[in-house]
């Protein structure tokens, strides 16, 4: 009799655990967006950006991957992954997948290209996103970095938008010119802007269609006319983004460019942020700031994303414009301090002394207008616009998001996707051998001898 129960027994155990794994297997099935990214960067995390663009998507998306026999199976395979993950969390994204050399007449359709063309179409408009595109040489031969995730979000938020907003870059001031920030050019193209350089000597005035003027680290003063197109701009419905640049003669050339921001009850301190207590990886003269509580930075700090200025000026806004509330969103530690010695600083040369302003110092403020409409950027550095510099940590997020703001544009003030660094699983013939030793062999001899074991055990007792 208690052999015959211990067998029940042992039977309903079985029958219990066999229903509990059937029953996970169908619940994780069902919860198709769970899932646990354990790599370094969470490079098969999809960023705020795509989440919100996908959640938005209210009509069919018909997404299709054309391949042929000259596309790289590892290229397929990284597209392919991720519009899976884009159709998981939207049920609208259809997927089809079609081989150019046997379906050529799917393929005469669109302008493709051998290595893999994937296509994008919805409400009539299509965007066509060619794989090479997608993907460029990593930091070695075996690494490749993949940027899928901001091609396909970029083509999905451009889909169906008619009208880009217009922007003009201001020239002939030794600003940074456009072609080295041709990463946020780019990067502001890519979110419908339209961006144009404007020489204001030339043109005699700012287009009607200008929703933004930007000035960007210009070395000398705008002119008494240019200064005067520009404040008569503003004070209609004309919007600005200022970023101050470094000149060891800036306290005495630069008239125009600080009434420019004095409109708005910001002044330029002409001192430039030095911080002794900064990170040893860092120069004194780079600063991490701390971010002030606003909609362009909340997300950069949920995220512990820094942003990097260099040779940052010093700015102040003790005496407001009732017309023009600033908010404060970048600023320094209380160890830092402003170099009033621009001569000395420009030698390489700094220290502390009474003249200097004291910290923290505040390196950023936007503008609003009485009824909290967006008015002005104005920032007290401009470096971190540079190619060179805004891949940075936070940079690339923090210039997207200003705009954004500036430009009334919520879907823009977000966290992007990020170029993803690549490495194939590498396996040597030795651990190969250990891992097919181990699961084919080691594993089920193991659970074959507590088997037995307890199977010996149970039929003694």
């Amino acid at each position: 009799m208690n052999k015959w129960i211990r067998g029940t027994n042992a039977v309903v155990l079985s029958l219990a655990v066999i229903g509990i794994f059937i029953v996970l297997t169908i619940f994780l099935n069902s919860t198709k967006t769970l899932q646990i990214d354990l790599t370094q960067n969470k490079q098969f995390t999809l960023s705020d950006q795509t989440i919100q663009t996908l959640q938005s998507i209210d009509k069919e998306v018909h997404i299709i991957a054309l391949t042929s026999s000259q596309t790289q199976p590892v290229m397929n395979r990284e597209v392919v992954d991720l519009v899976q993950e884009y159709k998981k969390r939207n049920s609208k994204i259809i997927f089809d997948q079609y081989d150019m050399e046997s379906h050529p007449e799917i393929a005469q359709k669109y302008e493709v290209d051998p290595s893999g063309t994937l296509v994008i179409e919805s409400g009539g408009q299509t965007k066509t996103i060619y794989f090479y595109d997608m993907f460029g040489q990593g930091q070695s031969q075996t690494d490749y970095q993949f940027s899928g995730e901001q091609k396909v979000t970029q083509a999905l938020v451009n889909l169906n938008v008619k009208d880009k907003l217009k922007v003009y870059f201001l020239s002939g001031h030794n600003e940074i010119p456009l072609s080295q920030m041709t990463v946020w050019q780019s990067a502001l193209e890519n979110e419908n802007y339209e961006v144009k350089d404007l020489n204001l000597l030339k043109e005699g005035k700012i287009p009607d269609d200008a929703q933004a003027l930007f000035i960007i680290g210009a070395d000398s003063d705008l002119s008494d006319k240019e200064a005067e197109v520009i404040q008569d701009y503003v004070k209609g419905n004309g919007k600005l983004y200022v970023t101050l640049g470094f000149d060891q003669d800036m306290t005495t050339k630069w008239k125009n460019l600080d009434a420019l921001v004095a409109q708005f009850g910001i002044k330029d301190q002409h001192a430039v942020a030095v911080d002794p207590k900064q990170s040893r990886l860092l120069t004194p003269l780079t600063i991490i700031p701390e971010y002030g509580y606003h909609d362009i930075t909340k997300k950069l700090q949920d995220y512990n994303l820094a942003m990097l200025l260099t040779l940052a000026v010093s700015l102040n806004a003790d005496q407001p414009v009732d017309d023009y509330p600033v908010t404060n969103i970048l600023k320094t530690s209380d160890q830092a301090y402003g170099e009033t010695d621009l001569n000395m600083l420009a030698q390489g040369k700094s220290a502390k002394d009474d003249k200097d302003v004291k910290g923290p110092l505040n390196l950023g403020y936007v503008v609003e207008t009485k009824d909290k409409k967006p008015k002005a950027v104005v920032l007290g550095g401009s470096t971190f616009l540079r190619d060179d510099v805004i891949g940075q940590q936070g940079n690339r997020d923090f210039a997207l998001n200003s705009v954004g703001w500036l430009q009334e544009q919520k879907d823009q003030v977000t966290i992007r996707p990020r170029e993803n660094q690549m490495q194939p699983a590498m396996i040597t013939g030795g651990q190969a051998q250990a891992i097919f030793y181990g699961t084919v062999l080691l594993f089920p001899l193991l659970f074959l001898i507590v088997g037995g074991t307890i199977w010996w055990r149970r039929r003694k007792g």
